[in-house]
C-alpha cells in the first residue's frame, strides 16, 4: 500500500471548509483504490494564529513539514485583521521560496455545465507553467529618502537556470498534451529580461522539435485569452505573467472558485504544494456555500504529481460530471451548499 503523509493547512476563512471537503473525497479514493491511503496532519497556522503569537507559524514549521509528501494548502489572508504582505509572506510564500517550489502550474478548463462568461468559449483546455520563484516578485530592492523625494525601487531578477527550467517544464507537460507552448513575453516594452526571456526560450525550443511554439506580447495574451482561449494548450510565463493569466484563466472558467494551482518542487528535497486560487473569501465564511471544487481540483493535481494521473483524471471526470449534473453552488449560479457538492462526487467516486 501506498501511505501519503498530508500536511494540511486549511489556513484562514473558506479554506476551513473546502478542505476537509477536499479531504473527504481523498478518503472515497482510497476506500475504492485499496492500494492507495491519504494520512492528513492538520495544522492552524492562520491569521487568527497571528494574531495570538504575533507570527503566521511557530518558528519549527518548515521543519514540521518537511518530511510531509505533499503540503494541501486552503487559502491564506484577512485583509481585516492582518495586511496581505504579513499573511502571504509570512506563511504561503515563505514555504514556496524555502521548500523551492519553483514551478506553478494552473490549468483552465471549461467544464460541462458551466456557464463561462464569454460568449462562445469554443471548449478551451489550457494549462499555465508559471516560474515561481524569481522574476518580477524577488525581493530584491528598497526605499530611499522619504516625503515628496520619495523613492521605491522593485528590481526583476531572471537568471537562465529558473527561466530555463520553467520551460522545459512546461515543454515536457506539452508533450503529454496537444504538443505546443506559447511563451508570454513583453520584449517590445521591458527592454533587459524580457529579450533575456525570449532568448532562453528559443534555445530551450531547439531540443523539443516535435513541439510547437510561438510567443506572445502579454497584453496581447492576455486579451486572446478572452476572445480566442480555445488556440492554447501550454503556456510559460515569468512570475507575474503567469499570476495575471492564471486569474484571467480563471474568471472565463465561470468562477475562480474552481481553479486550482501546484507549487511543485522538482529538485525531491522537499514537498510540493497544492492550494486553489481562490482567497479566504471572507464574505461567506460560515454560510455552507462555498464552492469546494477548486480544492477538490488541487487534489486532482496532487495525484498527478503522485503518479496516479490515471485516478487524478477520472476523479476531473467525476468533477465533470457533478457540474453537468447542474450540481453548482451559488458562485456558479446554482443553489447548493458546499456539502452537496462534495457528497455528490464523493458518491460518483464510491460507485466506480
Amino acid at each position: 500500500m501506498k501511505k501519503l503523509k498530508i500536511a494540511s493547512l486549511p489556513g484562514d476563512g473558506v479554506g476551513k471548509e473546502v478542505v476537509p471537503a477536499a479531504q473527504t473525497v481523498l478518503k472515497a479514493i482510497s476506500d475504492v483504490h485499496g492500494g492507495l491511503r491519504f494520512d492528513f496532519t492538520e495544522y492552524p497556522w492562520s491569521c487568527e494564529h497571528y494574531l495570538k503569537h504575533d507570527q503566521m507559524m511557530p518558528d519549527d514549521a518548515l521543519d514540521k513539514l518537511k518530511d510531509a509528501d505533499a503540503i494541501f494548502l486552503g487559502a491564506v489572508g484577512n485583509q481585516k485583521l492582518v495586511p496581505d504582505h504579513i499573511s502571504l509572506w509570512g506563511m504561503l510564500i515563505k514555504i514556496r521560496r524555502e521548500f523551492e517550489q519553483v514551478i506553478n502550474i494552473r490549468p483552465a478548463k471549461l467544464l460541462k455545465g458551466i456557464t463561462s462568461p464569454l460568449a462562445n468559449p469554443k471548449d478551451f483546455d489550457l494549462l499555465v507553467v508559471r516560474e515561481n520563484s524569481e522574476g518580477e516578485y524577488s525581493e530584491v530592492g528598497g526605499r530611499i529618502f522619504r516625503g515628496e523625494d520619495e523613492v521605491a525601487i522593485q528590481n526583476a531578477v531572471f537568471s537562465r537556470r529558473g527561466s530555463e527550467r520553467a520551460m522545459r517544464y512546461a515543454f515536457e507537460l506539452a508533450a503529454k498534451r496537444k504538443k505546443h507552448v506559447t511563451s508570454a513575453t513583453k520584449s517590445n516594452g521591458i527592454v533587459h529580461s524580457m529579450p533575456f526571456w525570449d532568448e532562453v526560450f528559443q534555445s530551450v525550443k531547439t531540443d523539443y522539435p516535435d513541439i510547437g511554439t510561438d510567443s506572445q506580447h502579454i497584453d496581447a495574451l492576455a486579451a486572446f485569452f478572452v476572445t480566442q482561449p480555445q488556440r492554447f494548450d501550454v503556456i510559460v510565463a515569468s512570475n507575474l505573467f503567469g499570476d495575471v493569466l492564471t486569474d484571467i484563466g480563471a474568471a472565463i472558467m465561470g468562477s475562480i472558485g474552481i481553479a486550482p494551482a501546484a507549487n511543485i518542487n522538482v529538485n525531491g528535497k522537499y514537498p510540493s504544494m497544492f492550494e486553489p486560487v481562490h482567497g479566504s473569501a471572507p464574505d461567506i465564511v460560515g454560510k455552507g456555500i462555498a464552492n469546494p471544487i477548486g480544492q477538490i481540483w488541487t487534489a486532482k493535481l496532487m495525484l498527478d504529481h503522485f503518479g496516479e494521473e490515471e485516478l487524478g483524471n477520472k476523479l476531473l471526470d467525476i468533477i465533470e460530471d457533478v457540474t453537468a449534473a447542474g450540481i453548482l453552488t451559488p458562485d456558479l449560479g446554482g443553489k447548493y451548499g458546499t456539502k452537496e457538492v462534495t457528497g455528490a462526487i464523493a458518491e460518483r467516486i464510491l460507485k466506480l
